[in-house]
């Protein structure tokens, strides 16, 4: 054997076997074989932070088998994925392979290692080197390279391995200094929270300030009060007794501002007996842009938002996607499109839409992010011929696989095309009152029309006149489609096109206002009023943030990167510090108490603009920009005193217990709702004198399709989630896959 390749998963590795013939043997590393220990905090601080790898025992066996294939190869090439994590995998995979030195023995705690002049003993556990780099080869005859590649495509596989490149330290450093920060907050806050609020806890260093965010959200909901207020139309006729919709906004010449009912019928009144007339039209072409190609953080919120997946399953089917070749890589945070895809997508236009809907040139977009890999590609399709309907005959592909590939292929394809056109009408409407009307019934036709003219001539001057109501309707018309043909869209009427989730909503200044279609219409039309409208409203909170919400908030403040956003939500919703209520985000009275620790004893280091910081310096180490030990070291040395002082100062936090109105079947108190290991669970508010506790039965709107009995939602004693009737143990059935809900 030659060639030995080495990427991190089978699927990956079977991709790559298509292109890469007989003369390359490919294996899987399995993700990472080498880490940071779980039993101990792993990093040597007196030694300037040095990490101590191990090599998890059940990588053990995979690592022996790496080591005797490799023996035999003259060439090994390193085809981990092209980000931190991937660059990572490469360098420990190629510090395990170049140390002939060490090896794993079938039985025995200790081994001698030697490296240079000296020879230690460590524990099997410690089978690896530090954070430090050694040269080290496993004969004179053997390279290893590293070859990166977005894309698992004929085209991108031969280019990589072509220009192959050393192992990128600096990005090396920037993985191990994320890793080793992260560490050090958890392991060391961990106890500390164990010990002040509850055991079993845990903080990280980003996910805690995501949570934060949910915390301050609900606080803010529970602290807003409604305000009244009303919206009023009138609906109007004009000369060819065609009908449309108006609504008021302006009374003597400010923003109307309708506060409660009494100022309200007081409108009302007048309006009924004014008289109409059309002061003004305004029409004017409106360009609706596409949005750039999808990135890590857009992938994830469209996804959520419009197939309702989570971060997680969404990063799960886009891996799954990107290692059978059909997407690029899909950790990114860059909206570039490589040359030769451009030229494929513009081909794709070309004979599949009109002229029209090809621009001159491609559209280049500029990341928003000052740290974005620009080298990296956005996500896209590797073949833009290739539609949903290919995919699922791919080998282990769902039809979830296929809508996530649908709504990357509609992204890629539309940002590539010519913008939506539309013709936007806006009509201000003028009153008179009685008194007005009865003056204008007295002049002469000619004088009439010199009057009219004047009043046109005062309202483009100085806005509608004094003490009258002005009103407005708005109408859209679509002339040109351009990229929304590529969603279907052929009408917008009284919406503006939100391309950012591909969807029409309405503008959200003018949520209340009727979509409409607008008769012909003339300035200095006379108009009959049909009937006005009032209509009562209050005031809504904020909305709780979802999980695309709250990552387009995470990525407003610079806090996480690609690779992270899943993980973070994955994390808190794991540790039971929040909720999924209808996709909504809310915390649990445990993340509660967390956070509000956590703010309190570490304001600094779980505050929004320290974290964005700490992003941007581990972007800076991972440029060569900034040591990543001494990075380490002037977070850690005020980190330490904060946490000596919290030891010594903070007090006992008591839990706020959900009270429940059933009734202890032991001793006869009531309930209480408390979070366990694998969830929320009953237990007796008499504890510890009564220890009773019961399962918390979650219900949906389902029954059992074996007695009817009403569905349940509960968790295994690993924590999985599956759905059984409340019956139990009468009626044992049981389903992974949640029921189909009745309609209310």
């Amino acid at each position: 054997m030659n060639n030995l390749v080495i990427v991190e998963s089978p699927t990956k590795a079977r991709t790559l076997a298509r292109f890469l013939g007989n003369s390359y043997q490919i294996e899987a590393s399995m993700g990472h074989i080498r880490d940071l220990p779980k039993a101990e905090l792993g990093i040597d601080i007196e030694a300037n932070f040095e990490p101590k790898y191990i090599i998890p025992r059940d990588k053990r066996k995979r690592v022996n088998e790496l080591k005797k294939i490799a023996k035999g190869a003259k060439q090994i090439w390193l085809a981990t994925d092209p980000d931190r994590e991937g660059e990572a995998i490469a360098w420990h995979t190629a510090e395990l392979l170049s140390n002939p030195e060490v090896k794993l023995p079938s039985g025995g705690p200790r081994l001698k290692v030697k490296s240079g002049q000296d020879q230690r003993e460590v524990r099997l556990d410690d089978l690896a080197v530090g954070g430090d780099r050694t040269e080290k080869n496993l004969s004179k005859s053997v390279q290893i390279k590293r070859v990166v590649f977005h894309e698992i495509t004929k085209e991108a596989i031969d280019d990589a391995f072509k220009n192959p490149r050393d192992i990128d330290i600096k990005l090396v450093d920037a993985q191990q200094a994320r890793r080793v920060l992260d560490r050090l907050v958890g392991y060391k806050l961990s106890p500390l929270l164990w010990q002040k609020i509850k055991r079993g806890l845990s903080a990280g260093r980003v996910q805690s300030v995501a949570l934060r965010l949910i915390v301050e959200k609900e606080r803010e909901i529970e602290k807003f009060k409604p305000q009244e207020y009303w919206v009023i139309e009138v609906e109007l006729e004009n000369t060819e007794k065609q009908n449309f919709f108006v609504k008021l906004i302006e009374v003597n010449g400010k923003k109307a501002d309708v506060k409660d009912k009494k100022e309200a019928d007081k409108i009302v009144a007048d309006l009924k007996e004014a008289s109409y007339q059309i002061s003004k039209i305004t029409q004017k072409q409106v360009k609706r842009y596409p949005s750039p190609p999808f990135i890590t953080s857009t992938l994830v919120q469209n996804a959520g938002n419009k197939l309702g997946f989570t971060a997680k399953k969404t990063m799960m089917l886009s891996q799954n996607l990107y290692e059978q070749g059909l997407i690029t890589y899909m950790r990114t945070d860059s909206f570039n499109l490589a040359q030769s895809a451009l030229s494929a997508i513009r081909a794709y236009i070309s004979s599949n839409f009109s002229k029209a809907y090809l621009p001159h040139q491609p559209k280049f977009y500029k990341s928003k992010s000052k740290n974005a890999q620009e080298a990296h590609e956005a996500i896209r399709p590797t073949k833009i011929g290739y539609r949903m309907s290919d995919v699922g005959i791919q080998n282990g592909l769902t039809r979830d696989h296929g809508r996530l590939y649908d709504l990357i292929w509609k992204r890629t394809l539309a940002s590539q095309m010519n913008e939506a056109v539309l013709d936007q009408t806006t009509v201000d409407v003028v009153t008179s009152l009685e008194g007005d009307r009865e003056e204008r019934s007295r002049r002469t036709p000619a004088a009439q029309l010199l009057q009219d003219e004047e009043v046109r001539r005062d309202t483009e001057l100085a806005g509608p006149p004094k003490n009258k109501y002005l009103l407005r309707a708005t109408g859209s018309v679509l002339k040109f489609d351009g990229w929304l043909g590529v969603y279907g869209v052929k009408q917008v009427e009284e919406e503006s096109f939100d391309s950012s989730s591909a969807s029409l909503t309405a503008d959200a200044q003018d949520k209340d206002e009727r979509k409409q279609i607008l008769p012909k219409l003339s300035e200095g039309e006379d108009l009959n009023m049909v009937q006005v409208l009032p209509s009562q409203h209050f005031t809504e909170p904020p909305p709780r943030y979802t999980e695309a919400s709250l990552i387009k908030k995470l990525e407003e403040l610079g806090i996480g990167r690609p690779s992270t956003y899943a993980p973070i939500l994955a994390t808190i919703t794991e540790r039971y510090y929040i909720e999924r209520k209808e996709r909504k985000l809310f915390p649990t009275p445990l993340g509660i108490a967390v956070v509000d620790f956590l703010i309190k004893y570490f304001p600094d280091v779980f505050d929004y603009k320290f974290t964005a910081n700490m992003e941007d310096q581990l972007d800076e180490i991972s440029r060569g920009e900034r040591p990543w030990k001494e990075t380490l070291k002037n977070f850690y040395t005020p980190f330490e005193e904060k946490l000596e002082k919290t030891e010594e100062k903070a007090g006992k936090v008591k839990l706020e217990l959900e009270m429940t109105d059933e009734k202890c079947p032991n001793c006869g108190k009531n309930l209480v709702i408390r979070i366990g290991r694998f969830g929320k669970f009953l237990a007796c508010s008499g504890f510890p004198e009564c220890k009773y506790t019961g399962s918390l039965d979650i219900k949906i709107n389902a029954k059992c399709p074996q007695d009817g009995g009403e569905i349940v939602v509960r968790r295994t004693k690993k924590g999985r989630v599956f759905y059984g009737c409340k019956n139990y143990p009468n009626c044992k059935y049981a389903s992974w896959t949640k029921p189909k809900e009745e309609k209310v």
